[in-house]
């Protein structure tokens, strides 16, 4: 049986890589992969980490390392890498279409190890769901992951959207193993898998108070302080040595983690220059409103030992800073910098799968009947429950802490910002799903007539939920496969794929990776003419156009009658919004001369086409 469980699993991941990889191919760069290509290939050949310091290093070191084979050109003495602070965007432009090499191949070598990861990610996710609920819950947990649009689009990128899903769950699933049983060997394994995350994304530092709170309500759920025969003060002093002992081995894993990244950051200062290290933290953090924090991360750099901790909590310093300050974004026709609290979930009830919110809704039902349903409705349930279905309760909370603090961030720029609390959510519904279609009744009696009524509960009475769930997996894999390839662009049957740029845009919809399909419509359709055209994205006109082209903007006013003129949908739908807050625009950048025209086409399914009269 369990053989079998991991044949479906395995297919199930060989099809999410079949269209992980043949819907990435002719995806250009999108908008943040020419800063993290760039910096990755600096990272394992330079040992320098001047570029991209914001983000970690660990997920651009993979793409880094499948660059090796091609020997590509990374020249230095460019401005951007002398001189700049920060210098990303022009030196990973410069790199992939300025140098000499193949974009193209860089691309699809750079993004092959982040689809390695996302298969890695539903094999690990698979088989801890396996271990606690058991192989239908395991494998239909995998099948919402693997059949996400929106896990699918975010796996083929050189961005840290997946590799952050992936980081929290080894970090809060092998946390929860070592609360299990806090062995030696476990709490190795969850210090390792803490300082790996720190290495993927700076938001893994919200594991810290994760870890606090999961290691408080285990010790509070645990069976032996709440003997019946136990006093008050003996449940204290039980509590407070647990507490003590949980604590300091809690402790242990920061410090593994924090070797971790020491040892990780060393290699990436290694050939970075003190002195230019030093210089580019004081013009990056110079704004940063705790100063104290900013003289001790110029007091790390300034010492050779504690320089990679420097680096680290520079980058923690510039992702506080930009998250704080929000960004300018398009939503429902407003464009504003100070956010929206229903920006995620909104673009999370667009951008999943209609049927699986079905789905989901069934379970809540099911999960609120559950506990309505049941006998005992005391404080002492409440904690066997916790005890029993560990977790669970760890995914719930997980859930509702990440959701909490996306929806009170400013910074709304994409549904994959909460795509670490997939996974888990995907856990919940299944498990709930599992119960309600695997109802199992025991003979009341020995008679025929109660084996009959066991034997219809069991099994004839489950058939509609099943055949249910199963038609709603099926609807759920079919809207996956029928969007191919604009897995970055998908949006449910509420608005449609074709819509989804009238309500969210930016990396839900726009991210720049339609140029290359630009240039195959062009070449297939037209005459050798100039194309006018305003592109958001990472890629490169000049090269994927194949022909005179004129970067065009809103306040040139129209193009040439009887011209071509192609604009991506963030540009459009940013400068035809009502600005909110703070923000303005000119009149004259409202695109006024393209509200009468209807485009002809688009460029896969985010850049428009428009033949001017």
């Amino acid at each position: 049986m369990k053989t079998l469980s991991h044949i479906a699993a395995a297919f199930i991941l060989g099809c999410m890589f079949l269209l992980m990889f043949l819907s990435s191919w002719n995806d250009a760069a999108i908008f943040d992969e020419t800063a993290h290509i760039g910096a990755a290939y600096s990272y394992v050949t330079l040992r320098d980490m001047r570029l991209n310091p914001e983000h970690p290093p660990l997920l651009k070191d993979l793409a880094g390392i499948a660059l090796l084979p091609l020997h590509a050109v990374f020249r230095t003495d460019t401005t951007a890498w002398q001189n700049d602070v920060n210098g990303q965007w022009a030196q990973g432009g410069a790199f992939l279409y300025e140098f000499g090499n193949d974009p193209d191949r860089i691309l699809h070598y750079a993004r092959f190890p982040l689809m390695l990861i996302a298969l890695l990610f539903g094999w690990l996710l698979y088989r801890w769901v396996l271990s606690v609920y058991g192989t239908k819950t395991a494998l239909l947990a995998l099948f919402f992951y693997a059949s996400s649009p929106t896990i699918i689009a975010h796996s083929r990128f050189v961005t840290t959207d997946i590799g952050a899903a992936f980081a929290f769950f080894i970090g809060i699933t092998t946390y929860v193993r070592f609360l299990a049983r806090p062995s030696t060997k476990r709490l190795a394994v969850a210090g390792i898998a803490f300082g790996i995350a720190q290495n993927i994304k700076f938001s893994l530092f919200l594991l810290v108070p994760i870890y606090v709170f999961l290691g408080l309500v285990s010790l509070f759920v645990r069976d032996d302080i709440w003997d019946v025969v136990r006093t008050r003060k003996e449940r204290a002093r039980l509590l407070w040595r647990h507490g003590v002992v949980l604590g300091l081995k809690t402790l242990a894993i920061f410090l593994v983690g924090v070797v971790i990244i020491w040892i990780v950051y060393l290699w990436h200062v290694w050939n970075y220059p003190q002195e230019k290290q030093l210089s580019d933290a004081q013009t990056l953090i110079r704004t940063f409103r705790v100063k104290p924090l900013v003289t001790l991360d110029l007091w790390l750099i300034s010492h050779a030992p504690t320089r990679p901790l420097g680096q680290y909590l520079l980058g923690l310093m510039m992702v506080t800073q930009r998250t704080a300050g929000g960004n300018s974004a398009y939503f429902l026709g407003e464009v504003s910098a100070n956010g929206w609290w229903y920006y995620f979930p909104t673009a999370y009830a667009l951008k999943e799968t209609l049927a699986f919110h079905l789905l989901t809704l069934i379970a809540l039902v099911l999960a609120i009947r559950r506990v309505l349903g049941s006998k005992e409705k005391t404080l002492r349930a409440v904690r066997e429950w916790i005890h029993d279905n560990f977790a669970y309760f760890a995914s719930i909370f997980f859930v509702a802490f990440y959701w909490a603090s996306s929806i009170a961030n400013p910074l709304n720029i994409g549904v994959r910002h909460v795509i670490p609390t997939f996974p888990f959510i995907y856990l919940l519904v299944s498990r709930q799903l599992v119960l309600w279609m695997s109802e199992f009744r025991t003979p009341s009696d020995g008679s025929l007539r109660g084996l009959m009524s066991a034997l219809y509960h069991t099994v004839v009475r489950p058939i509609p939920r099943v055949f249910l769930v199963a038609l709603l997996c099926l609807w759920a894999g079919l809207s996956t496969l029928f969007v191919f390839p604009y897995y970055l662009s998908y949006f449910n049957e509420i608005v449609g794929t074709q819509n989804g740029y009238k309500y969210i845009t930016d990396s839900n919809y726009d991210w720049g990776q339609d140029l290359k399909r630009l240039g195959d419509h062009i070449t297939r359709t037209s005459s050798y003419e100039p194309v006018y055209l305003d592109y958001f994205g990472g890629g490169s006109p000049k090269y994927y156009l194949g022909r005179p082209y004129q970067p065009w903007y809103s306040s040139y006013g129209p193009p040439p009658s009887g011209s071509l003129f192609a604009v991506s949908a963030n540009s459009i739908q940013g400068n035809q919004a009502r600005y909110v807050g703070n923000l303005s625009i000119k009149p004259e950048d409202t695109y006024p001369w393209l509200r009468d025209l209807k485009p002809f086409g688009r460029a896969g399914t985010s850049i428009f086409l428009y033949r001017m009269p």
